[in-house]
């Protein structure tokens, strides 16, 4: 058994901090995380400067990720502009998102929900063929602003993208980390049967659930994950929220369900150091305090 693993902490962990990490720091993640045999990473977003400024180094980023063997770069994609950013760059993956609720949607992009729909359709139809393209929902299971989401409407909302594209990938996400595993599990399963194997996963573990959100989402059937080494990440429309499932912490648990990853465990520890200790990072997960599991080779 395989599993895909997406590491996210170059975009998603560092984004959240105030402070300009520098460009080199930001690379020297993006190596480190590869010489450990991640070959799926979001190395950034194509956003506006104003908004995140801490993104506004994304296409250098971009082109050194681009340099390393076998490694599939994903930038996200907000609107048109990105998009057309994105492409100019050479990203292999565009990721686009939008919020499942009205009032995230509108903190997270000051726009509704229809709207944001409306223009990631447009960018899907008018994408190049072959290029790979990730369609993320944001607040999936639960909002900051609404509770707990519907999971009629959640299916709803998901039928209307997956009809973009039948090839387009399609990643259902617990952005506050308060997703049940039960309601994981009942979802990705409704969303697989419907709409084919092509989700994936993308958890944080604000409420200590991010691994057995996780393992269910895997037992609905779902084969692509999204990790963040050091646990570090978090988002700032969503109070409380905190890091990303550590990367760490979810290749132990699939090395021990038998399931093959691909990464060297302790250069994915020395990653996971690196990101932890950036300046500003709020680091999370379990197994890099746990001298056992350090030690494993």
């Amino acid at each position: 058994m395989n599993v895909t693993l997406s590491e996210v902490s170059p975009r998603d962990g560092l984004q959240p901090i105030k402070q300009f990490v520098p460009t080199e720091t930001k690379i020297a993640l993006v190596r480190a995380l590869h010489a450990a045999g991640i070959r799926r990473m979001e190395v950034g977003s194509f956003v506006s400067p104003k908004a995140i400024p801490q993104m506004a180094d994304t296409g250098e980023v971009l082109q050194a990720a681009k340099q390393l063997d076998g490694l599939e770069c994903t930038v996200l994609v907000p609107n048109r502009r990105g998009f057309d950013a994105a492409i100019a760059a050479g990203a292999d993956r565009l990721g686009l998102f939008m919020s499942l609720t009205e009032g995230h949607n509108q903190a997270n992009l000051n726009r509704s929900r229809q709207a944001s729909f409306d223009d990631l359709s447009s960018i899907v139809r008018d994408a190049p063929p072959g290029q790979k393209i990730r369609f993320n929902l944001s607040c999936t299971f639960h909002c900051p602003f609404e509770g707990v989401v519907d999971e009629a409407e959640a299916l709803s909302w998901v039928e209307r993208v997956a009809a973009l594209n039948p090839e387009m990938e399609i990643s259902l996400c617990d952005t506050t980390g308060n997703a049940a595993p039960d309601q994981v599990r009942r979802l990705m399963r409704q969303a697989i049967e419907h709409f084919g194997n092509r989700f994936a996963y993308h958890g944080h573990d604000t409420y200590g659930l991010g691994l057995a959100n996780m393992a269910a989402a895997w037992e609905a059937g779902c084969r692509v994950f999204d990790a963040g080494s050091g646990g570090i990440g978090g988002c700032p429309y969503a109070p409380g929220a905190t890091g990303n499932t550590a990367m760490e912490d979810a290749v132990w648990m699939f090395h021990r369900m038998g399931v093959e990853t691909g990464v060297n465990w302790q250069r994915l520890l020395e990653a996971a150091d690196l990101a932890a200790g950036i300046a500003g990072a709020m680091p999370g997960g379990r197994v890099r305090g746990v001298p056992g599991a350090r030690a494993a080779a």
